[in-house]
């Protein structure tokens, strides 16, 4: 009776054996068929892009970080993602995939390139900043955002470069506001639009006519002194300027007749060289 005993614990020995085998073995099979679907996935995105089919791209590659999320390649697939978004000027989704994408993986090594890819999303939608500033603000801070984390990076260079454009718009939204409120000879109101060009955006083009349009509005109101001193301003940056011209003309009453006559004496000399030039 024990050595019946033996044999049959024996045989259910093997058998357990023979299982656990064939379960590794199936586990490999699937696990090896995963990883294959998540190559073929990848490649199918890479090649839809490439073909202009950006939608389904993005989709595809939706697909690799849902089918492997832990491997190495998911999180370049949902940066992949955003991108086709972008390609298609679906820039709504392509923020949405950005900022997901710092949530999951907020220590990823190509955090500059997606926080690049989030303000170039954000600059692409300014429209008019007349209208919104919501796209315009989001897009400076995240260029700004850049420039202090990433500032050794090629992204920090064009940062700046668009930095630039930026301000040139807010500065010319506040230009448009102040003159509006000029014609509606609501000084105060005006004076503060231009001043926040000049304080806030003085590396603008706007810089010499919100200067002038200060001088005007002070004079306007008669306070000379505070006139005098943006003329002032004005003069010694820009003094070739015809915004300084402008200027100028408020305190000299004679300043356009005198400029008048010096431009029909230049006037004159030349029409007497070309006189002159017949007898030679």
């Amino acid at each position: 009776m024990q050595k019946f005993k033996n044999y049959f614990f024996s045989f259910i020995f093997l058998i357990c054996i023979g299982c656990a085998k064939d379960t590794v073995k199936e586990s490999s099979i699937k696990e090896n068929n995963l990883n294959q679907q998540v190559i073929e996935a990848y490649q199918e995105g890479k090649k839809s892009l490439e073909q202009g089919d950006v939608l389904f791209a993005a989709k595809k590659f939706q697909e690799v970080e849902l089918l492997f999320p832990q491997s190495q390649i998911a999180p370049q697939s949902a940066l992949m993602s955003a991108y086709s978004y972008y390609k298609q000027d679906y820039y709504g989704d392509a923020i949405d995939e950005l900022l997901r994408f710092f949530k999951v993986y907020p220590k990823n090594k190509n955090l500059d390139y997606a926080y690049y890819l989030l303000a170039v999303c954000y600059y692409e939608q300014i429209v008019d900043e007349k209208k919104d500033l919501n796209s315009i603000v989001k897009a400076k801070n995240t260029f700004e955002f850049i420039l202090r984390e990433f500032p050794e990076t090629e992204y920090a260079l064009d940062s700046e470069f668009k930095l630039d454009l930026i301000n040139d718009i807010l500065a010319s939204k506040e230009m448009y506001i102040g003159r509006y409120y000029f014609d509606k000879k609501k000084w105060i109101a005006s004076i503060n639009r231009f001043r926040t060009v000049v304080d806030e955006y003085d590396e603008t083009i706007y810089t010499e006519e919100a200067l002038h349009r200060l001088v005007e509005a002070y004079y306007t109101i008669g306070l000379k002194d505070e006139a005098k001193k943006y003329a002032k301003l004005l003069g010694y940056n820009y003094q070739s300027s015809k915004w300084y011209e402008k200027s100028y003309s408020h305190f000299d009453e004679s300043y356009d007749e005198n400029k008048n006559l010096k431009n029909k004496v230049k006037k004159d000399s030349k029409l007497l060289d070309k006189f002159k030039s017949l007898f030679e």
